[in-house]
């Protein structure tokens, strides 16, 4: 890889790579109803933590490239694992790992380090200036790439910080499983798998974390005849626990506790008006779960 080549790859390969992961935000926004329900400053901070440590990490893989250059070492391989395994774990095995600086013998060419006194391959006598040694031992080349993953590294910090601390506050993000907003969980489930074939909702759980909102946007299309059908088993049910089923549609909200049904419930949509509603679980504390939704 020459000079070229290298600037070829960042003037071209960083500015892709950025707009994907930008492109990645915008169809997730399109497939999942938006980011309705949630501050923007939410994917603005993710988006910025994933391009400041994508940053990172080619600001310090190309200043491990240079390094290897200047000591004729392969600088791509190393690049490379800099890049892929993080700085943080790739800098740290290159600097374990890294070769001295050395410099061609004048009768025979080969790489003899700058504190030789014999050339190794012709037994030449060596004799390096002392002022060059000191140069090549002193000099922190390549500043300028450090220099700007160092301030990546910061701005990916203050990011992924941001976005801890606001997630952790719980303000900007909708919960409230009555809303007509898309609902986001900070906690988490822990699924068999979860289905939308053919108009039937299928989530099989092992857990969740308490208050735990599952959800799926279904379609009334004859709210005069529709039904909704759910079929709910749940195989864990510790003290205290339960499993509530959420209707939401405008001003309609409707909720049943599904936690122990003897059969499947049946319910008449007419109150619903034809369109989008959202179908929701709230999960609290119950375990092993199998239940299989749709409208009919």
């Amino acid at each position: 890889m020459n000079k070229n080549a290298g600037k070829l790859v960042a003037y071209i390969g960083v500015p892709i790579v950025i707009l994907v992961i930008i492109l990645r935000f915008v169809i997730f926004s399109f497939r999942s109803g938006g980011f309705s329900g949630i501050s923007v400053v939410f994917p603005l901070l993710a988006a910025g933590s994933l391009i400041f440590a994508l940053l990172m990490s080619v600001f310090f893989a190309a200043w491990v490239y240079r390094d290897c250059r200047k000591r004729n070492d392969d600088g791509i391989l190393w690049a490379a694992v800099t890049f892929i395994a993080t700085p943080f774990i790739g800098l740290l095995v290159y600097f374990l790992r890294r070769s001295e600086v050395k410099q061609s013998c004048k009768v025979c060419g080969h790489l003899v380090s700058l504190r030789a006194k014999f050339c190794e391959e012709c037994g030449s006598r060596i004799e390096f200036r002392e002022e060059m040694k000191n140069m090549e031992m002193k000099k922190t080349h390549h500043i300028s790439y450090i220099v700007m993953g160092t301030i990546s590294m910061i701005l990916m910090v203050i990011c992924l910080t941001g976005f801890i601390v606001c997630a952790a506050s719980g303000k900007g993000i909708n919960s409230d499983v009555t809303s007509n907003d898309r609902i986001w969980n900070l906690g988490g489930i822990s699924m068999n798998y979860r289905t939308l074939k053919d108009g039937v909702w299928t989530l099989d759980f092992k857990s969740a974390s308490d208050g735990f909102i599952a959800q799926e946007d279904m379609t009334v299309k004859d709210a005069e005849t529709d039904v909704l059908y759910a079929d709910i088993s749940c195989g864990t049910v510790p003290d205290h626990a339960g499993i509530t089923l959420y209707l939401v549609q405008g001003d309609i909200v409707k909720s049943f506790d599904v936690t122990s049904l003897s059969e499947p419930l049946e319910y008449s949509l007419y109150e619903f008006e034809n369109g989008e509603i959202h179908v929701r679980l709230l999960i609290e504390g119950v375990k092993d779960t199998v239940s299989e939704i749709y409208i009919k």
